[in-house]
């Protein structure tokens, strides 16, 4: 819904509750909304209703730090293009052994197995009883396709949130051996995942007792007075060269010592991911040829399906994100343009300008 508020800015044209409720009904993937219910729903997501010379339009409310975010990976993987530097992606995902279509062609003629035998006709696909056991799935590509023997795919042992057995040890060992494998001076783009950001060390924070911030400091060769107290302690800690010596991450520092750069995206936006694509072509195909709910049978498909993302295909993804990270580029700097020319009035961002607008709908 974010997305079809800032197509309008990209297309610098006032985003209406009309004209915005209109594009999300016509988009078959979006739930259809009600125009009471899709305001509602709008202002609960951070857009806001302001004045720009009597007509209304959506503002997107955002903390200025994912927009910060956003505009430096930006900035840094156009600049690592721009110098031709060679960028993998990476990511995880995972598969249960029940993985299959969700919408078959049945036939409704056939309403029970006895009728089915006699009329030498079939009662269906067989379905699976449930989601079944989880595969675990972790690989890396490029423009040039999946990097060759860079698949870590592995049966998972518990029953929730895959990313517990996603560890930074096992995302280390697997990490540490695909460095060899990438083109010198790479770029390696990851969401931030705790099991990608694990620090080389803690750093002191405030709710870290007096005596132990001591010891860290006294560990690090920091100096410091006797007779400081707990905030001026973090204070030291805070100092630029001290913080940013010892504040790193693994993963990074790996890289850093291999040749290579981490480029983290910017929080939720695993749309600038391509491997999101990819997984889904991957998944599509186990989807398509499961036919007996097996993990061994699972896993060989997993396998296949990464064959079969060609890499013609995975440039197609890659040139499918390019094109989204153009968007977010415009429609930043074209919302800064139109917010610019608001007259903005506090009073006026309730519920008045909304029945406003139903008014000029009406006439």
């Amino acid at each position: 819904m974010r997305r079809k508020v800032n197509q309008f800015y990209v297309n610098n044209e006032p985003p209406t509750v009309s004209k915005v409720l209109l594009a999300v009904n016509s988009d078959s993937d979006l739930p259809n909304f009600k125009r009471t219910s899709f305001y509602t729903r709008l202002c609960d997501i951070g857009f806001q209703y302001v004045k720009r010379n009597r007509k209304n339009i959506a503002i997107d409310r955002e903390d200025i730090r994912p927009i910060l975010w956003r505009r430096d990976y930006l900035r840094k993987i156009r600049s690592y293009r721009k110098r031709g530097c060679k960028i993998y992606y990476l990511d995880e995902t995972w598969i249960n052994e029940g993985h299959t279509t969700s919408q078959i062609w049945i036939d409704p003629e056939v309403k029970s197995k006895k009728q089915a035998f006699l009329s030498g006709l079939s009662t269906g696909l067989k379905t699976p009883s449930g989601k079944g056991r989880r595969l675990i799935v972790l690989h890396i590509g490029s423009e040039d396709g999946f990097l060759e023997g860079g698949l870590l795919l592995f049966l998972s042992k518990k029953t929730g949130d895959y990313h517990e057995e996603m560890t930074g040890d096992v995302f280390r060992n697997w990490f540490q051996n695909i460095l060899p494998k990438l083109e010198p001076n790479s770029v390696i783009v990851m969401d931030n995942a705790s099991y990608h950001s694990v620090k080389l060390g803690r750093i002191p924070n405030m709710s870290w007792k007096r005596n132990e911030i001591i010891c860290w400091l006294d560990d690090k060769g920091v100096p410091y007075r006797d007779d400081m107290v707990k905030q001026e302690l973090i204070r030291v800690v805070k100092n630029k060269n001290i913080e940013s010596q010892y504040d790193r991450y693994v993963i990074d520092n790996m890289a850093k010592i291999s040749g290579d750069e981490i480029l983290r995206l910017p929080p939720y936006l695993c749309i600038l991911n391509p491997v999101e694509l990819v997984w889904s072509q991957v998944k599509g195909y186990v989807a398509r040829n499961n036919k007996t709910f097996k993990i061994g049978d699972v896993m060989a498909l997993v396998e296949q399906g990464i064959k079969e993302v060609t890499k013609e295909k995975w440039k197609g993804c890659i040139e499918h994100v390019i094109a989204e990270e153009e968007t977010f580029w415009k429609s930043d700097g074209l919302c800064d343009c139109i917010v610019d020319h608001l007259e903005i009035n506090l009073a006026d961002t309730s519920s008045s300008s909304y029945e406003e607008e139903e008014e000029t709908n009406a006439e």
